[in-house]
């Protein structure tokens, strides 16, 4: 498939305002099981999730990064930053991601599926790259969560360079880290909720299921439209 629709430039989105971003009210770090189970709980009625993962960024040649070290989810109105150091968190952890009742929607996952099938033994399901969403609209293929928000809501998404590269393994992540993490995944939910509520508006919305970052597609009317 051809790109149809230019993809806003780097200069356009600057001029834009703001996207409105979780702050740490609206952000909880999760580092323990007991604290995963809770949340899991909380969770249990959120049939879609938005999600990502960090890791610990390497600089030298053949350095392993060891990652994911951080799993963010967010619902539309809180985010929850797991840090995997715990071995019963990391479990909590796996079973949601291997479970194929919650969709869990993010950007460019392909990597991410990858570390976590290597730190946590799960492959994950249920998982929509919405970078193939904005591609099947005629799109570029590495769309981002930055130009999805130029495009969806007309604003310009804020993402910290120094967060991109800083060091996610650390057992005391800084507030600016919580809050590149979280809001990684909230935007990528509230992209989904924007492009689900068009495709219910304009009548092609029946039931929307995830094309699974482990290779298995199946129809869903957001990737048709």
């Amino acid at each position: 498939m051809t790109e149809r629709f230019p993809t806003p430039s780097r200069e356009h989105i600057a001029l834009l305002e703001p996207f409105e971003r979780l702050g740490m009210a609206q952000i909880d770090l999760v580092c323990t099981g007991r604290e995963a189970e809770q949340v899991l709980a909380l969770l249990g009625g959120s049939p879609v999730l938005g999600f990502d993962t960090e890791s610990k960024p390497t600089f030298a040649r053949n350095e392993v990064s060891g990652g994911p070290h951080v799993v963010q989810l967010a619902t539309a109105q809180r985010a929850f930053v797991f840090q995997l150091h715990d071995a019963q968190c990391r479990q909590v952890v796996a079973g949601l991601l291997a479970s194929a009742s919650v969709t869990k929607v993010g950007f460019g996952l392909g990597d991410d599926r990858r570390r976590i099938v290597s730190k946590l033994g799960v492959e994950p399901q249920a998982v929509l790259d919405l970078n193939s969403v904005f591609w099947r609209r005629g799109y570029r293929r590495d769309m981002g969560v930055k130009g999805a928000v130029a495009v969806v809501f007309n604003r310009r998404f804020i993402k910290s360079r120094k967060a991109t590269t800083s060091n996610w393994a650390h057992p005391r992540l800084t507030e600016a880290q919580l809050v590149y993490a979280a809001n990684d995944a909230y935007a990528a939910l509230r992209v989904f909720d924007a492009l689900d509520a068009g495709a219910a508006d304009d009548g092609a919305y029946k039931d929307v299921r995830s094309d699974q970052i482990s290779g298995n597609s199946t129809t869903s009317s957001i990737l048709r439209r």
